[in-house]
């Protein structure tokens, strides 16, 4: 006997909103208020990312093969600088790596900080543990040297391998350098003497731009903060400070604190699973129904078998029970305007799985009635 279980999503009918995180138990509404530091920056003061090629020497037989044409040339002729001609072609690489070595360079870096880099593989090198980073010159994209690298490097993970099988744990042709740089060339940021900046937002709205000016103007006087967009805030400068106090000036205005304001908003991650809906976000009213139903079909045959020694022939007749079985359907009423506590405390009720509520949630939004905006990632 044959068994077959064919499994449905019962009946989602749904008019409405939905706001939380799936991961989320939100309680109330209250905003948190948020330092203007963490919510926007200056203008032109902003880090700047630096690159350059390098070898890694010392590995232990884990380099990039002899085929690698740009590890030996590199080789070669770092060679030829020390004053020791070799023929690239007779040299064997396998305990070195090329890498393309990446930094951030932070502003206000003043000749002799140490920046951190990172070294990643471009040939076929295997691993980069125990190895050690060449001088490496590290250029911005002006082509100009900002900082030199050098130094052992170090990796999250290792591996090993004999007699064709192997192991490894995290990735290994990715390796760091604390502090493995120094800054030798300065990026040139002057304040003093500045009569305005420009206050950017990370996150373009135009009532949290008109509440950080408003939180400005009342600390440090009136016409100090003018909104430019939704982005954007023009600081003027008072003249008494334009002088030699305009990084006291910036300091006295980033740790002022407000309640940034946020747009309607649900994501939804259809690979993972994984929801997430905004504070503001709001329904029209709403009723939701969520059930199972269960198909199960036995497959057998009724024999016929003639008797002994008789001239009858064996009659097999294929047989099919079919039952059906439907969940008894909850259905969650909400009205307008509901909250997010109310919406997750229904939800967790009938027992919506993250997968069903992305369903619900994409239902819900093709009848009109989901007040946000729903990205897909």
């Amino acid at each position: 006997m044959k068994h077959f279980k064919i499994k449905s999503m019962g009946c989602l009918a749904v008019l409405g909103l939905i706001f939380s995180a799936f991961i989320l138990c939100p309680g109330g509404n209250t905003a948190q208020a948020a330092r203007i530091k963490d919510l926007a920056a200056i203008k032109g003061i902003r880090s700047n990312q630096l690159t350059g090629y390098g070898l890694i020497v010392g590995l232990d037989g884990t380099g990039d093969k002899s085929g690698a044409d740009f590890t030996t040339q590199a080789l070669a002729n770092m060679m030829d600088r020390m004053g020791i001609h070799v023929d690239k072609n007779q040299l064997k690489v396998k305990n070195i790596a090329a890498v393309i070595v990446t930094s951030e360079i932070p502003p206000f870096a003043r000749i002799g900080n140490k920046i951190d880099v990172v070294a990643s593989s471009i040939g076929d090198a295997k691993s980069l543990s125990g190895g050690t980073l060449l001088l490496t010159p590290l250029k911005g994209v002006d082509g100009r040297v900002y900082a030199l690298a050098q130094g052992p490097v170090t990796l999250g993970g290792a591996g090993a391998g004999a007699a064709g099988g192997g192991t490894q744990k995290n990735h290994l042709q990715v390796a760091r350098i604390a502090n493995g740089a120094s800054v030798e060339r300065e990026i040139p940021v002057k304040l003093d003497g500045k009569k305005e900046l420009i206050l950017s937002l990370y996150n373009p709205d135009f009532t949290t731009a008109k509440r950080v000016a408003e939180t400005i103007n009342a600390s440090i006087g009136e016409g100090v903060a003018e909104t430019v967009d939704s982005s954007a805030l023009r600081l003027n400068i008072p003249v008494s400070m334009q002088r030699s106090d305009v990084a006291e000036f910036l300091a006295d205005i980033e740790t002022l604190s407000i309640v940034p304001d946020t747009k309607a908003k649900v994501v939804v991650n259809e690979k993972t699973g994984t929801v997430v809906i905004g504070e503001n976000v709001t329904i029209s009213t709403v009723a939701v129904a969520h059930g199972n139903l269960t198909v199960t079909i036995k497959k057998s045959s009724d024999v016929s078998q003639p008797e002994p020694l008789s001239e009858g022939e064996t009659v097999a007749t294929p047989q099919a029970e079919v039952t059906l079985e439907e969940e008894e359907v909850n259905v969650m009423p909400l009205p307008g305007g509901a909250t997010i506590g109310e919406l997750v405390k229904g939800l967790n009720s009938i027992g919506v799985s993250p997968r069903d509520l992305i369903t619900i949630l994409q239902s819900i939004k093709a009848a009109g009635a989901l007040q946000a905006e729903l990205e897909i990632i």
